[in-house]
């Protein structure tokens, strides 16, 4: 009969051994630099990666381990920056329906948002991060709706992240180093990738990229190198600031331009909530 006694008691010695003369955690099937994957590459030696998407074609094709980062500069994720960045706590909602249940169930929330462009019956204000900024009742919540990109908040996986130009470069600190894997997710607005959140979309991706990530597809770095170092107003023109000027509110337009990184904080959803993730400080 085997002795298992005297096996387990010789197993423990050879590898308390090796692990003296190897202190590299020989034996811990999870240390990374003895990983390897399908084609026999460490997993270490393997550069992180980031890709930008647009919402109008979903999050097929993107499994789990990405980082995602939500975008979508006019305006509801500018609206969501502000609200939260100002002191209020913000709840982006996918509907009508969904805006009134979570109002029943807060003191005195502000409803902000649009659907097709109109403000919904009920609401306080329209989906405007300028005229949010300029109230002074922080004290109240806001229930945030919009056309595109409160669908994509709550279609993300849970923990995504809420960026605009406001905290663009805080969002690139954040992220570096610390995840493999970012998609960069524009809302795309009407079936379409438009030119404020490719923009932003590839100013993080840049940023991540010169942090040491290399592009996840060949879309992405079309797209980083088109809008790599232009100005901020570049965008200015599209279809989104045109409807912006045609509705007279280009007071948004103005907000955007002006508070562009002006902000060190770090936005992701927490289940209902958009929520303050970090604060970091500049260099």
């Amino acid at each position: 009969m085997f002795d298992w006694r005297s096996y387990f008691v010789w197993r423990s010695i050879v590898e308390g051994s090796i692990q003296m003369l190897f202190p590299t955690r020989a034996f811990d099937p999870t240390y990374p630099s003895l990983r390897r994957n399908r084609r026999g590459v460490r997993s270490s030696e393997m550069r992180p990666t980031v890709t930008i998407d647009c919402f109008s074609e979903g999050f097929n094709g993107y499994g789990e381990g990405y980082a995602v980062v939500a975008v979508d500069v006019i305006r509801a994720t500018t609206t969501a920056v502000t609200a939260v960045a100002s002191g209020r706590k913000c709840f982006p909602v996918s509907s009508i329906t969904e805006a009134y249940r979570l109002a029943d169930t807060l003191d005195e929330p502000l409803l902000v948002g649009e659907l097709g462009g109109a403000m919904p019956y009920g609401f306080d204000l329209t989906n405007s991060p300028a005229q949010l900024a300029r109230r002074k009742d922080v004290g109240r919540a806001v229930i945030l709706l919009s056309t595109s990109g409160t669908q994509l908040i709550m279609s993300a996986p849970a923990g995504v992240f809420v960026a605009c130009l406001r905290n663009y470069r805080a969002q690139i600190d954040y992220l570096a180093g610390r995840y493999g894997k970012v998609l960069v997710i524009g809302a795309g607005t009407r079936g379409e990738f438009r030119e404020e959140d490719q923009m932003c979309c590839a100013w993080i991706a840049e940023g991540l990229i010169a942090a040491g990530y290399q592009p996840g597809s060949k879309r992405t770095a079309q797209v980083v190198d088109h809008w790599s170092g232009v100005a901020a107003d570049s965008f200015v023109g599209g279809k989104s600031t045109e409807y912006l000027r045609a509705t007279d509110q280009l007071h948004d337009l103005d907000f955007i331009l002006d508070t562009v990184n002006d902000t060190d904080a770090v936005f992701v959803r927490n289940r209902e909530e958009i929520c303050l993730a970090r604060e970091l400080v500049r260099a």
